[in-house]
């Protein structure tokens, strides 16, 4: 059994250069590599990419990123709860590709499952269909959109074992399963690191072909974007 355990997540984001094309898993902040994160500021990397469905908040998740300038264009979905990402994008100091969720979730999985474009209703007509091919298919009308490339994977799951099989927990299923092998290297941050076999293949999400490097998180904060709670009567 081929064993993708790195020591540490400095080891795991080895190879990481500026300029580079990233994904990063994660919901709001539900399911972010938080490690590899905070091991990017500390790498002080620039003028990099960032497909993500959001950049967290101001003082966590991409948000750190965010503050010290080091992220040159954001692919997202949305701006979030994030001031200094709205501000960026409105100055123009940051440049903002955002792009419908589902078609964010797809231009990912079709880069995983080796497809180099795919079709979709999604924002035909509109400013996300701009300067891209479109085509009618039993009538309505169809917008290409071509798979993501990037350099590298960070996905954050909840197991994982020795081979790089992951199994994710509840809201961190959306994006970070589809990120795994989306990317040239693949790492995946996980809660917790088992040997090779503990796992019920049957409760497996995503294989170990598909994970280059897994290593073992730490202090995982587990951040809640919003908290709402009842007002007592």
């Amino acid at each position: 059994m081929i064993n993708k355990t790195v020591a540490n997540v400095k080891e795991a984001l080895e190879g990481v250069k500026d300029g580079m094309t990233f994904m990063l898993g994660g919901f709001g902040l539900c399911g972010i590599p938080e490690n590899a994160i905070d091991e990017l500021v500390r790498l002080g990397v620039k003028d990099i990419t960032c497909i993500s469905n959001n950049a967290g908040v101001d003082d966590f998740g991409l948000g750190l990123l965010l503050q010290k300038h080091q992220i040159k264009k954001m692919i997202s979905s949305y701006v979030g709860e994030n001031d200094e990402f709205e501000r960026q994008m409105l100055s123009g100091e940051l440049e903002v590709e955002l792009t419908p969720q589902g078609t964010l979730a797809e231009k990912c999985r079709a880069a995983q499952a080796g497809f180099p474009a795919f079709y979709t209703p999604a924002g035909y007509g509109t400013e996300v269909a701009e300067g891209k091919e479109t085509r009618e298919f039993d009538g309505k009308m169809y917008v290409l959109e071509p798979a993501f490339k990037a350099d590298f994977s960070f996905v954050k799951a909840w197991k994982g074992d020795e081979a790089g099989n992951l199994i994710f927990k509840g809201t961190a299923r959306n994006f970070n399963p589809c990120m795994c092998g989306a990317a040239t290297i693949t790492v995946a941050e996980v809660e917790e690191l088992l040997p090779a076999g503990s796992l019920d293949p049957n409760e497996i999400h995503i294989p170990g072909i598909f994970v280059q490097r897994i290593f073992q998180g730490k202090s995982f904060e587990k951040r809640i974007e919003r908290r709402t709670v009842r007002q007592k009567k």
